[in-house]
């Protein structure tokens, strides 16, 4: 793994992965929109960190200028292959138009309200089931024992794979994501999550079920099947999109309640502000940073930017921007207007944005249900992983 050096100047020399920046971003957030709005590194590339609401979704919703084509906050490195098994990436997201288009269409009806409800009981079960297994130890990892396994397996569960196998779903997610900077673990993620993949396909291809994959590899575009390298990167995507994200969610939420004892007692008293509750915690604790490829050299807000410059959509800044929010930096459970973009802005916005609230929406509820009172475990530490998705990785309590 490559260590670098820590980070001076924040305006001109950023780095994600620095342990300041991970730990806790919000003030270098609050420092950079008074100071450099945008800010600028040469770190892994030359990339671009705008802080503010308005530059965020400016960019967000500028496709001709902006391109989702490598969506990665920390570029890949090392040879790539010649004939690459996902040439189109993991569309939708790391497509643009047309094709991001038609198979953005093929995932959102495995996403309404409609589907997303019926994964409801099985979803509260699940967690039911997981606090059934630590609660008479009146201590847990409210990460990795509780947030990390909820989300692996409600994705299982669309998918039609083996629920068996979540702890080596989250295992490669985590090496994809969290550990950017270390090659070898990131390329054995990928070739073991596609090898995976590549065999599922063929199991469902004699055996069509009733889940996503089979679905894909039923579907027809203009009179043709969906090439495998498509179905692939379609069912690559649900998993490492629909997996750290709203773990990550879940785990700050929990995080917050366990060091905001005013607000967990809000929430158990009051069952009612839990819809807004979980809008506030999601802008508040928003995971998610994406990235875009500049297209051609252009000039923004001052900021000369050339074609190959990465930006990195910084959807939690934005979602603290004190020009936008009132109290930005407070979390107000019924906070009544709250035009957050934790779930992006423009035509990538989450597609699986009703899943990962009614994720969140559930695992709170059943945990406040069986846990009312819960703090964080004294003398214990709570580390947070960052980069792309910045989230609790342990979070011990006890109640």
């Amino acid at each position: 793994m490559r260590r670098t050096a820590p980070v001076s100047q924040w305006g001109s020399d950023f780095d994600v992965l620095d342990a300041k920046y991970v730990a806790d971003p919000f003030l270098i957030w609050d420092q950079l929109r008074t100071t450099c709005p945008i800010a600028h590194t040469n770190r892994r590339g030359s990339t671009w960190l705008p802080t503010r609401y308005e530059d965020v979704t400016a960019i967000a919703h500028d496709i001709e200028h902006f391109s989702s084509l490598e969506v990665a906050v920390i570029p890949f490195e090392g040879e790539e292959p010649e004939e690459p098994v996902l040439p189109y990436g993991l569309p939708p997201i790391s497509a643009d138009p047309p094709l991001h288009t038609w198979t953005r269409r093929l995932l959102l009806p495995w996403f309404s309200h409609n589907r997303v409800e019926s994964y409801e009981a099985m979803t509260r079960g699940l967690c039911s089931g997981l606090i059934d297994g630590f609660i008479a130890d009146g201590r847990a990892d409210a990460a990795s024992d509780y947030a990390q396994q909820i989300p692996v397996r409600v994705i299982a569960h669309i998918l039609g794979v083996s629920p068996d196998l979540s702890d080596t779903f989250t295992g490669w997610v985590r090496d994809v994501l969290e550990f950017a900077d270390d090659h070898d673990r990131r390329v054995n993620a990928v070739q073991g999550l596609l090898e995976y993949f590549i065999e599922e396909v063929a199991k469902r291809r004699a055996e069509p079920g009733d889940d996503l994959l089979s679905e894909l590899l039923r579907t027809e575009v203009d009179g043709a099947p969906i090439e495998d390298s498509l179905v692939l990167g379609a069912a690559a995507l649900v998993l490492i999109a629909g997996v750290d994200t709203t773990w990550s969610a879940i785990g700050s939420s929990l995080w917050h309640l366990a060091t905001h004892p005013a607000d967990r007692k809000r929430m158990v008293e009051d069952p009612e502000v839990m819809s807004l509750a979980v809008e506030e915690l999601l802008r508040a604790y928003s995971p998610v940073t994406m990235a875009r490829i500049v297209t051609t050299d252009v000039e923004y807000a001052g900021c000369p930017m050339k074609a190959g410059d990465k930006i990195l959509m910084n959807f939690p800044a934005a979602n603290r921007d004190p020009e936008v929010f009132e109290d930005a930096d407070e979390v107000i459970l019924d906070r009544a207007h709250n035009r957050h973009v934790a779930f992006g802005s423009g035509i990538h916005r989450c597609a699986g944005s009703n899943l990962a609230r009614m994720e969140l929406r559930v695992a709170l509820e059943e945990w406040l249900r069986r846990i009312p009172e819960f703090a964080l475990a004294e003398g214990e530490e709570v580390t947070w992983a960052g980069g792309q998705v910045r989230g609790p990785r342990l979070l011990p309590v006890v109640f």
